[in-house]
């Protein structure tokens, strides 16, 4: 099959998931493999989300996964997708961040996003803010404010200001599973990434929302046309047989979750039937309706499909597979297929 002669940037989400029988220590080695793997194939960024309270996830000190991950990997971007702002103080998020960018260099993204990343309880343990729309733009255009070149931001008598940070530019994405992620990245002109990989329901409107009201001239923007990525569940094997085995214990973890009853990740299964009620089979379909499973040449093609239906500039992957070896292998067979080069 020739190589087409542009695809579109292809990048990883990792939320450091933990297996069962696995220590969360091994967790996070296992996660940084795949950061050293996916950096040598040529994918463009790896971004780690930001979780809390998780059986199922380690990701919640995302800030220092990532330094981690920048002292075992050479090339690839490495960012947040995301920081869940109203968790966090604007500066913080900005001392980290600018932090990184100050003992790496221009390697980081910073992606921002509204939810909290965990049950109610612990969010309030947290002390999350509102998350409301107005709230959480004038969180957004603090930060950016605080990682800018000049301090602006009064605070009593004085100018508050985030050092390390300051001067860094570290570039800030928006990201959103509905309308409302999508009119804040409109309004303050920031690039896109739309959570379809559990989120599938709106990408249509929520596109059209921010391609329509997109303001380039918005004093916080950082690109100077709508600029979009989006979320696709992948799981490449050899075979389609084998893909759709190891892709049921991405199905259950997706059951555990909606059903209430988190966990570590499940083996594969035979049959997805028998091993859940009935009333819970459609949680998985639902969740993961964005996907693309199979063996190499037809996830490309899926996925080349799902980047020219929504006119996307960028996919952002995510994928779950019991041995963390067989996770590594499908972004390398993905890689082959997609035509990178290894190494950028």
């Amino acid at each position: 099959m020739p190589i087409p002669t542009r695809r579109v940037p292809l990048s990883v989400l990792d939320l450091a998931p933990r297996s069962q029988g696995m220590t969360p220590q091994q967790a996070l080695q296992e996660s940084t493999r795949l950061a050293q793997e996916v950096d040598r194939l040529g994918y463009h960024r790896y971004w780690m989300a930001e979780h809390h309270g998780s059986e199922t996830f380690m990701s919640s000190a995302t800030a220092l996964l990532l330094g981690h991950m920048a002292h075992h990997t050479d090339r690839i971007r490495l960012g947040a997708g995301g920081v869940m702002l109203p968790n966090h103080s604007p500066l913080m998020v900005a001392e980290y961040y600018g932090t990184l960018a100050t003992l790496h260099g221009d390697r980081f993204d910073l992606g921002l996003g509204r939810a909290p990343g965990t049950d109610p309880m612990t969010a309030a343990a947290l002390a999350r803010s509102s998350g409301q729309l107005q709230d959480f733009a004038s969180e957004v255009a603090a930060l950016r404010d605080y990682l800018g070149d000049t301090p602006s931001l009064p605070h009593g008598r004085g100018v508050v200001r985030a050092l390390p940070g300051e001067g860094t530019h570290v570039p800030l994405w928006m990201l959103g599973s509905s309308t409302g992620g999508a009119q804040v990245a409109a309004a303050l002109g920031l690039p896109f990434s739309f959570a379809s990989h559990f989120a599938p329901d709106q990408i249509r409107e929520a596109l059209l929302v921010y391609r329509d009201r997109f303001r380039a001239d918005a004093q916080t923007a950082q690109v100077d046309r709508p600029t979009v990525m989006a979320g696709v569940n992948v799981l490449v094997a050899p075979t389609q047989e084998e893909a759709d085995h190891l892709f049921t214990t991405a199905q259950l973890m997706a059951i555990r979750i909606r059903s209430g009853q988190p966990g570590p990740l499940d083996p594969p299964v035979e049959s997805l039937a028998d091993a859940v009620p009935e009333q819970l089979l459609a949680l998985a379909g639902a969740h993961q309706a964005v996907r693309a499973v199979g063996p190499p040449e037809l996830v490309a093609e899926r996925l080349e499909e799902f980047a020219a239906e929504h006119e996307l500039d960028e996919l952002i992957l995510t994928t779950y597979a019991y041995d963390p070896e067989l996770r590594r292998r499908s972004f390398r067979l993905l890689a082959q297929a997609w035509g990178m080069t290894a190494g950028g």
